[in-house]
């Protein structure tokens, strides 16, 4: 099984549109083989020392998959492709961390 966090980094204010255009390609995700888990987060307001934030333009995605070829396979979806075009104009960056159960 492979682990991917996603911290999607929005323009200021643009968060609502992007979460929109994730809220559609969702079910699309989820319904593609390997997926196991595929979930838009945002932080929630603690005082927890540790905590960064809350950040007002960021969106974590939790992801599992079966296998690195799923994911892969993930990423070439005509639906990713169609969500990217959607949100390019809101989306600063993108980083990965993609991990495995050790």
């Amino acid at each position: 099984m492979i682990h991917v966090i996603a911290t999607i980094t929005t323009k200021p204010g643009t968060r609502p549109q992007v979460l929109e255009a994730f809220g559609w390609v969702t079910p699309l995700v989820r319904a593609e083989d390997g997926c196991i888990e595929y979930q838009a987060t945002v932080d929630v307001k603690m005082t927890l020392a540790v905590q960064d934030g809350p950040r007002e333009d960021a969106i974590t995605v939790v992801e599992k998959w079966a296998s690195v070829e799923a994911l892969y396979a993930h990423t070439k979806a005509p639906h990713m492709a169609e969500y990217r075009e959607k949100v390019k104009d809101f989306v600063t960056s993108v980083k990965l961390v993609v991990s495995e159960p050790v």
